[in-house]
């Protein structure tokens, strides 16, 4: 039987809040350890009939990121329901919400920069008076 190893390593501050998290897999093409700014791991209980979520991210991982973060999340959970189950209608139902995500997040971001080119003209108007 072939193992294979996936190792997540997590530099954490004097608070415990993480810095610096790498990864590093016996079948990635690169031996290297990859830097990363979040990981997001679950283990699914047979016993319990419920998973364990391992969610962490670096203090310098902006919100917008973490959004997409998730939003790509879900869309490979799409494809992975999908892939191991065929049910086609929960697929469905995932991608359609990662859709709807997709363009909140649109529509954020065109009112973030909006707001922030009306902050920057405020602010040399300031500095010209």
């Amino acid at each position: 039987m072939k193992k294979s190893n996936i190792n997540v390593e997590v530099s954490l501050d004097e608070s415990n809040i993480p810095e610096k998290i790498r990864w590093q897999a016996d079948d990635h093409p690169s031996k290297d350890w990859q830097e990363s700014k979040a990981v997001s791991i679950s283990i699914w209980d047979p016993e319990q009939q419920d998973s364990l979520s391992l969610d962490l991210w670096t203090k310098d991982m902006n919100t917008e990121e973490m959004k997409r973060f998730y939003v790509n999340m879900l869309g490979a959970a799409s494809n992975t329901v999908l892939n191991s189950t065929g049910d086609e209608f929960m697929s469905e139902e995932i991608k359609n919400l990662c859709e709807k995500l997709v363009e909140y997040l649109k529509i954020h971001q065109k009112r973030f920069i909006k707001n922030l080119i009306i902050l920057i003209k405020n602010e040399l108007f300031l500095n010209i008076l």
